[in-house]
């Protein structure tokens, strides 16, 4: 086991990557509508721009998710960690310095790419590093610090153009690099590189047994109502608004940072609760359950209406998708050391990437059946399919993870 020295530099710059990476990851939906109205979109043209973006982005994150994975269990958590770093603050920067909507969207699509990485790495070496009975405290501290990326995003936006808050989040990140040194590669893995016979990132791994199969799958549905609640009742929280007679203005800004506050404190809260209980599935049972009852009352409240109470349901739903620190890590508990990194790498970056189904079935819905009851059946289908997910698997605390995957 690491010295405690070490760990603890380790999850301070696991943390502060984090932090980075959720800025990045947050800032287009923060700058979205004055970006492009810079680049001459307006009305159904920004609208359609803001969707085909984001979406690239997100794509981008699948595929990103893939290739750190393998990376991280082939090279090393270390090298997916700051190469991740390095490629989607290279592209924020790039960013700031687009004119064209096709410049704009390569550059989503490279960011996603590299935004897709380092939570995964900084998850991996967290967990493999730490004491099996408190990592999830080192993974509870850097998802609810890196949250905050998200609140730090939505104050520069308001406070600077687009173009500076593509920048700030771009230089931030490669100030993180010049603390490479503080971070060093797991002992499990470095282990692993004496096992010459054993396969490393071999995804198929995850497909040849049934059981790993649906494990896997299992772990991806847990994630799925938080970003239901991020794509759908946050990002969209002004359509919800309107619909329920809101004659104000919401600030697009102020939804995402009130909820990502909400988020750090719930991911603060699910973690402490989870070494209190020891155990990953209860915490995770209590949070859907409160998913469930704030998403009704968001979707079907129409008294008290005011841009401050909008605020503060968005931080209530934020606090109730808490759970990410704790689903990130049963995702990283589920599987060997020589297929760690894939599984902790794609999990979060597959539901990242399920807002894109999850985003097109609301709108096709919405046709139909209005935005409220959308929200409501797609909301309801994420929540259920997470519930059966987390009945599934087995609960990972203090899991010995010191093993490998064998066909």
């Amino acid at each position: 086991m690491a010295k405690k020295n070490n760990i603890n530099l380790l999850i301070i710059v696991a943390a502060l990557g984090y932090f980075v990476d959720i800025y990045d990851l947050i800032v287009f939906n923060v700058v979205k509508n004055e970006s492009l109205q810079a680049l001459g979109f307006v009305g159904e043209a920004l609208k359609t721009n803001e969707i085909y973006l984001f979406n690239l982005q997100m794509t981008g994150m699948l595929i990103g998710g893939i290739l750190w994975g393998i990376m991280g269990d082939k090279r090393g958590r270390v090298s997916v960690l700051f190469g991740s770093i390095m490629l989607y603050s290279v592209a924020n920067i790039c960013n700031a310095f687009v004119t064209t909507i096709d410049q704009y969207a390569i550059i989503r699509f490279i960011a996603g790419i590299g935004l897709a990485g380092e939570l995964g790495a900084g998850i991996t070496l967290v967990a493999e590093n730490m004491p099996k009975e408190k990592r999830g405290y080192g993974t509870m501290i850097i998802v609810t610090f890196g949250a905050l990326g998200a609140v730090v995003a939505g104050l520069v936006g308001k406070s600077f153009g687009w173009q500076t808050t593509y920048i700030v989040g771009g230089c931030l990140g490669l100030a993180l690099l010049l603390m490479r040194a503080g971070a060093y590669e797991s002992g499990m893995y470095k282990s692993l590189q004496a096992h010459a016979h054993i396969q490393k990132g071999n995804i198929l791994t995850l497909f040849k047994k049934p059981a790993n199969f649906l494990k896997y799958m299992a772990c991806i549905c847990i994630g799925l109502p938080i970003w239901f609640a991020i794509g759908v009742l946050i990002n969209l929280s002004n359509r919800f608004a309107e619909a329920h007679g809101f004659v104000g203005k919401l600030d697009m800004a102020d939804s995402i940072m009130f909820a990502y506050l909400g988020l750090s404190v719930g991911d603060l809260a699910s973690g402490l609760l989870s070494q209190l209980l020891r155990s990953r599935k209860k915490v995770v049972y209590l949070y859907l359950f409160l998913s469930f009852v704030l998403m009704l009352f968001f979707l079907y409240n129409t008294e008290f209406l005011s841009a401050a109470y909008y605020k503060w349901m968005c931080f209530g739903i934020g606090f109730a998708t808490g759970y990410w620190a704790l689903f990130v890590t049963i995702a990283s508990e589920q599987f060997g050391t020589n297929i760690r990194s894939t599984v902790t790498n794609t999990v979060p970056n597959f539901v990242r990437g399920a807002v894109v189904p999850i985003t097109l079935s609301f709108a096709s819905l919405s046709v139909g059946y209005g935005v409220i009851n959308a929200a409501l059946w797609v909301g309801i289908a994420c929540l259920v399919l997470a519930f059966m997910a987390t009945w599934y698997i087995k609960d990972s605390f203090s899991k010995d993870l010191n093993y490998f995957e064998v066909d």
